[in-house]
């Protein structure tokens, strides 16, 4: 058999993969509508945090957030404190999802900047509460310019779901490895994960596109 009998620990590794993607995607998108709020508040304590954060965030290599668990163990031996392991799982949604909050921070300043402020004073004039023209009139319109940007955030996102090989969690890469080492054919399951990533964002490409359409509904396209 070709899977030489991991198949199932692939097929783990894949839903871990996905789980971790989904819920980390969950934490950027939160933290990235919470930024780009804050980067455009009226408040300067705000918008320099979230300046802060952004600039940080996108200036300093993800691996080194990895690290996190080996500063902890530093500190407690250092202290003679008892060690405190975050779960591997917890410790990737979290990472991954602090990370790209940051860049989905620009992804919806961006998007928000280009609704004309004008609509929006027009649904406050009209006697909208906030949160009704945010549904009503800034989120349908919204959506239209950050779906794309969204769609290249995840893309990359899922990717970046491999380096939580390097803090212990079983994913698609880490259980490639364990099948290769086993079998001395590292190269046919290193593929194999490949092909699992392209899956899912192939899959992921087909729902954002139809996504697009959706809220494209009613803009005239320029013809070529």
């Amino acid at each position: 058999m070709i899977l030489h009998g991991f198949g199932p620990l692939l097929w783990a590794g894949a839903k871990e993969t996905l789980a971790l993607a989904v819920l980390s995607l969950a934490v950027s998108v939160a933290l990235g509508l919470f930024g780009a709020s804050a980067k455009l508040s009226r408040h300067v304590a705000l918008r320099g945090i979230a300046t802060a954060y952004t600039t940080l965030i996108r200036s300093v290599p993800d691996l080194v957030f990895y690290s996190i668990q080996i500063a902890i163990n530093n500190v407690t031996d250092a202290f003679g404190w008892n060690q405190f392991d975050i779960d591997p799982f917890t410790a990737g949604v979290l990472t991954l999802g602090f990370i790209y909050g940051a860049y989905f921070t620009e992804t919806f300043r961006g998007a928000f900047l280009a609704v004309p402020r004008g609509q929006l004073e027009a649904g406050s004039a009209y006697g909208m509460s906030g949160l009704r023209v945010f549904g009503r009139i800034l989120f349908p319109q919204m959506m239209r310019f950050v779906l794309p940007g969204i769609g290249n955030n995840w893309q990359v996102l899922v990717k970046a779901t491999a380096l939580v090989s390097i803090i212990g969690l079983t994913d698609v890469v880490k259980a490639a490895q364990d099948a290769g080492k086993s079998t001395f054919n590292i190269f046919l399951f290193i593929m194999i994960a490949a092909l699992i990533y392209l899956a899912i964002t192939t899959a992921s490409n087909i729902v954002l596109m139809a996504l697009e359409k959706r809220y494209s509904i009613g803009v005239r396209h320029a013809e070529l």
